[in-house]
């Protein structure tokens, strides 16, 4: 049957199905998301207010005020290099699959399917520890503000036990659930709350908080300041400073967000690049104010904000703003609103990171990489994975099971949620620059001739810092303060790997056409 010439130039009722359906998916999932909605999302999750106050004792630790306002700018430089080279890609493969798509594509027809299984793997369960920590440490410092909200440690305020803990978390996880569970439109009104509170709040705090405090560190020990802790055991400069980079790198992390939504994106292949880029560019601007802005009322000996005896049970943000609230007013309940502020930041962002984890899970279940992918690919009358968000709530809430034998293992948790989550970012990254340097194909979103420089700038941060962030954090290394992200990096890399060997191999091809091309 002749089909006329003009009919083959007519666009597409639907450009954004069309190009679905060229990469291999039916439109199965409602798009309800605008650019701003994509970008709110991944705003909220990255929530740099969240990140920086729960990693702030990393930071103060190892180098102190020094390794954390100046090592920010180093790490938003190569941070920057790897989002862009994401956005890159992003826009030339907008899919829900994200980061294992991407790598099954670009690594050749021969290395696909394991390119697609190893990154898939890190992926999500970097996403899946990246929600256990952000969640905990919620609960965390819900503990912490009731606490000194009844009188402090040192007097008489109520430590709550591990298992206490641990029941908060699980009640916030369970909450999560529920509002995952709705429609996507509610969750695009979530995430431009979170995007909103995040901004407002960051503004909020770095005008008051200078404002409350009577004593201000100085500008030379804001950018100067170098902090040797004895109890680490270590001297040595550039490896203190090495550490404590984890502050900022985990500060700015899970904006992959941004492409695990373009099936519900409008104009996706522009749109999620955007999402990515301005949510990291965003988040580094406003995130180092903020860290400025409390590293300015870090007035008291270091040693003793991160003592365990001190009112805040030892969380040195908690401690300096409740004090400093207390100097000015003589009660201490600023700070405590302060915390509140954060905690709601703290909550919004891992009720996106569930989103961003079920989307990642519906997507990985499609192309059947999961246990039992029949059932977690499944979406309900709602057009909501309704399954495999309740999976990600049980899997977040069994890593979290590690705080009742060891503090210390479960904070490998914040190490192998960067780390490994850093990793998933790079494997494409790396195929991009090498298997498919001459064959890649942009979107309308691309970094021209610049694209493999910036590429592999990328890929050596990402190198670099893995090996960093593995490294013992103390001295002699000890039962009680052993850096298990190795371990955990190295376990995720041989699961996947032997489960390859063992058995994906036999079926997994990597991503499944369910469209008649």
């Amino acid at each position: 049957m002749a089909v006329s010439r003009r009919s083959l130039e007519l666009p597409p009722a639907d450009p954004d199905r069309a190009r679905l359906h060229q990469l291999g998916y039916k439109q199965e999932l409602r798009r309800g998301l605008s650019v701003l909605s994509n970008f709110a999302l991944s705003f909220s999750i990255i929530s740099v207010m969240m990140g920086v106050t729960i990693t702030f004792n990393t930071g103060l630790r190892y180098g102190g005020p020094v390794s954390m306002t100046l090592g920010w700018f180093a790490v938003t430089l190569f941070n920057g290099c790897v989002a862009l080279s994401m956005a890159e890609i992003c826009s030339a493969y907008p899919t829900s699959g994200g980061l294992y798509y991407w790598s099954a594509k670009l690594a050749g027809k021969d290395w696909a399917p394991l390119a697609s299984w190893v990154t898939g793997w890190f992926n999500i369960v970097g996403q899946w520890a990246a929600t256990t920590s952000i969640d905990f440490s919620l609960a965390q410092l819900v503990q912490v503000i009731v606490l000194l909200g009844t009188g402090g440690q040192n007097g008489g305020g109520y430590m709550a036990s591990k298992y206490v803990v641990l029941a908060i978390y699980g009640a916030i996880l369970v909450v999560h659930g529920l509002i995952n569970s709705l429609p996507i439109q509610y969750m695009a009104w979530f995430g431009q709350l979170g995007a909103f509170w995040n901004a407002a709040g960051i503004l909020v705090l770095v005008i008051l908080i200078p404002a409350v405090a009577k004593e201000r560190a100085s500008a030379r020990f804001i950018f100067t300041h170098f902090n040797v802790d004895d109890a680490t055991g270590i001297q040595d400069k550039a490896y203190i400073l090495a550490v404590g980079l984890l502050m900022s790198q985990y500060s700015v992390i899970g904006y992959d967000a941004s492409a695990h939504m373009t099936e519900e994106t409008k104009n996706a292949d522009w749109s999620g690049p955007m999402g990515i880029i301005t949510s990291v560019a965003l988040s580094s601007v406003f995130g180092w104010i903020y860290l400025v802005a409390l590293t300015s009322i870090m007035t008291e000996d270091i040693r003793s904000l991160l003592d365990p005896g001190n009112d805040a049970g030892g969380y040195a943000v908690a401690q300096a703003l409740y004090t400093a609230f207390h100097r000015r007013f003589g009660t201490g309940v600023g700070g405590l609103v302060c915390l509140g502020i954060v905690a709601i930041a703290t909550f919004l962002c891992g009720c996106a990171c569930i989103t961003s984890n079920s989307r990642m899970g519906y997507a990985f279940s499609r192309d059947r990489a999961m246990p039992f992918s029949r059932f977690w690919y499944r979406v309900n009358k709602q057009e909501v994975p309704f399954n495999v968000v309740w999976l990600s709530v049980a899997v977040a809430f069994v890593m979290a099971l590690t705080s009742l034998g060891s503090q210390v293992a479960f904070q490998a948790m914040v190490s192998i949620a960067t780390v490994g989550q850093y990793v998933a970012y790079a494997l494409p990254i790396v195929f991009r620059v090498t298997t498919a340097r001459r064959s890649f194909v942009p979107g309308p979103f691309h970094l021209g001739k610049f694209g493999v420089l910036v590429g592999w700038v990328a890929v050596a941060w990402v190198a670099l810092l893995t090996v960093l962030f593995s490294l013992p954090v103390a001295y002699p290394v000890a039962e009680d303060n052993f850096n298990y992200t190795a371990a955990l990096v190295g376990g995720v890399l041989l699961l996947s790997v032997g489960a390859w060997v063992l058995h994906a191999r036999f079926w997994f091809q990597g991503p499944i056409t369910n469209v008649d091309l």
